[in-house]
């Protein structure tokens, strides 16, 4: 009779153990499946980034009352260089994103900034990169939250505990960001 309490001791045991196995090592896929959906961003983020100063540049020559709409890319490119946090950096995208958004309405009023080959090159190579960062802040955001329902969902909750494993943030876009962009023409004197 004891040998039978110990083997179906042993066998929970044994259990339990794989059980947990299974759930820390599925924890950290998920860690690491978000720090890749990061990590995928950050490169497209950084092709984006890198063609900011040559928008900026040929838009200059055509936008001497625009100066405003210029410094606000040129700004929000400067918070992402120096952004350290991963909630900094998000903050810093939706400036870019908002700023390169306000850029594109004001170029309307410039034919030949429009029609300039330079131009028209560097707008599409941005625009075009907004397309896969969507699509980057999806699987991102896919991931974390994966990732949070499971730190919170038990037993999950107790392996993540030991692991020290914390909530993750969304990328969310800032309700300023969610508004119209407000256009202010400069005439010149």
């Amino acid at each position: 009779m004891a040998l039978i309490i110990f083997w179906g001791l042993l066998g929970i045991s044994v259990a339990l153990i794989i059980f947990g196995i299974i759930i820390y090592n599925g924890l950290i896929r998920l860690k690491h499946n978000m720090s890749k959906s990061w990590g995928n961003i950050d490169v497209l983020l950084k092709q984006r980034y890198d063609e900011l100063p040559k928008l900026v540049s040929v838009c200059e020559r055509y936008m001497q009352h625009e100066r405003a709409v210029l410094e606000n890319v040129t700004k929000a490119r400067s918070m992402l260089n120096s952004a350290g946090s991963e909630k900094e950096v998000l903050n810093a995208n939706n400036a870019i994103t908002s700023a390169l958004r306000s850029l594109f309405a004001v170029v309307e009023n410039y034919p030949d900034l429009k029609a300039d080959r330079a131009f028209r090159q560097l707008q599409a190579r941005v625009s075009q990169l907004e397309d896969p960062i969507a699509d980057r802040r999806e699987l991102y955001n896919e991931s974390v939250n994966i990732f949070n329902i499971r730190i919170e969902q038990f037993p999950d909750m107790i392996i993540a505990g030991l692991m020290r494993l914390e909530k993750r943030e969304l990328w969310q876009i800032d309700p300023e960001h969610r508004e119209d962009v407000r256009i202010e023409f400069s005439v010149p004197a």
